[in-house]
């Protein structure tokens, strides 16, 4: 029991721990920078729309006014909207714009799918219906693709967490900024396993078709231009706006769906669990250790309560155990204003080791479609943007 506990330890220990001290040494000290300069190609934006009709017209204004010069072509694909989606495209007469409706809802991949057969500029931009470019990002974002190792870059994602409950404001506050200088430091020693998909941009060249019902295209198409040789980068200077669900009830269900689509992923693209894949040891060490460790969680808990009679130390640690865990789940159950709020953190651990495992459940065993099983509700989005982005390192 005791070498579980220090197994178990280990595992969860280098998963959180270990491997972002990793890759932070070796971005530190084994970088590999990539030369951006101001670079000027046509830009087909793509953007995938089911009953998206409340935000279409306000979306469709931000991105057409983004660098008119470099925009060559708007295309959204009405992924079987039912709510007057497609009859508003249709009604929309901008020389710019190129709609491509289809009759019944594939997912996201199927329509991304068919906004690229119909893409004729050099570099496609994939967005969503909810995201603000700040500006100048988009120039940002294309000036990486000056250097030609570079094949894929995406942004530097904000959230806006007002409104949110604690532990819906932990997942997209700390955890995503923890999140995001993992990816960061994975991009300064080649190219990090997955990026944002509601604003990241591609040569057009290197894009290949997305599985049918996939649900994690922004981590199949960045990992399948690292396999053609070339690098997946990001810029923090090219920023975006968001929000995520506010309710944690809302959060738990994207996750579950999100991590779903991780061992869909490793089905239906074999090769990225494989030594062809250049990027295996970020994608085992980031992606495939936070599916195991909820299960470490758990060993790591009842090894310590076996070994708990007869020791203070060892009746320490599992009290210990039992109490952050207790006064996680109280927190998400009870809401209380002042311990809610101290055990928010603890909170959004449990929702997210909860969430894996609920997305193996999933995965395994949703009939149907696998993209059905979450789809997100219309929110409201803060659209004040700061006047410039300015250039950070990466």
């Amino acid at each position: 029991m005791r070498t579980l506990f220090e197994v178990s330890l280990a595992v969860i220990a280098y998963t959180y721990v270990g491997y972002p001290i990793v890759m932070y040494m070796l971005a530190r000290f084994f970088p590999r920078p990539w030369r951006p300069a101001p670079f000027a190609a046509p830009v087909t934006v793509i953007m995938a729309v089911h009953n998206g009709l409340a935000r279409l017209q306000g979306q469709l204004e931000h991105l057409l006014s983004l660098e008119p010069s470099l925009v060559s072509e708007v295309i959204v694909v009405s992924d079987g909207s039912t709510d007057g989606t497609a009859e508003a495209l249709r009604a929309i007469n901008d020389p710019r714009l190129r709609t491509v409706i289809l009759p019944d809802q594939g997912g996201k991949a199927t329509a991304l799918n068919h906004g690229i057969a119909a893409a004729t500029g050099e570099i496609v931009l994939f967005v969503d219906i909810r995201p603000r470019v700040a500006e100048g990002s988009l120039r940002e974002l294309l000036s990486n693709f000056a250097d030609p190792t570079v094949g894929c870059v995406a942004g530097e994602l904000v959230l806006n967490t007002d409104g949110h409950d604690a532990a819906a404001s932990a997942v997209s506050g700390v955890y995503w900024r923890y999140e995001q200088w993992i990816r960061n430091c994975e991009a300064a020693w080649d190219s990090p396993v997955g990026v944002y998909g509601g604003f990241y941009a591609a040569r057009r060249s290197l894009i290949r078709p997305f599985p049918e019902g996939l649900i994690l295209d922004d981590m199949f198409q960045p990992l399948s231009i690292v396999r053609q040789g070339y690098r997946s980068v990001l810029d923090r200077s090219a920023v975006v706006y968001d929000t995520w669900p506010g309710k944690v009830s809302g959060e738990f269900q994207r996750k579950i769906r999100t991590l779903a689509g991780n061992y869909q992923l490793f089905a239906e693209a074999p090769w990225t669990l494989g030594p062809g894949n250049r990027v295996f040891f970020q994608l085992l060490s980031h992606k495939v250790m936070r599916l195991l460790v909820p299960y470490f969680f758990v060993l790591l808990l009842l090894s310590a309560t076996w070994l708990a009679p007869g020791s203070l130390v060892w009746t320490a640690v599992a009290a210990a155990q039992w109490i952050f865990w207790l006064s996680a789940a109280a927190a998400l159950r009870f809401k209380l204003p002042v311990v809610h709020r101290i055990a928010s953190a603890a909170s959004a651990l449990l929702v997210l080791n909860i969430a894996a495992v609920a997305g193996l459940y999933k995965f395994l065993f949703t009939r149907g479609p696998l993209w059905k099983i979450w789809l997100p509700k219309q929110a409201s989005v803060s659209t004040a943007l700061p006047l410039q982005a300015g250039r950070e390192s990466v």
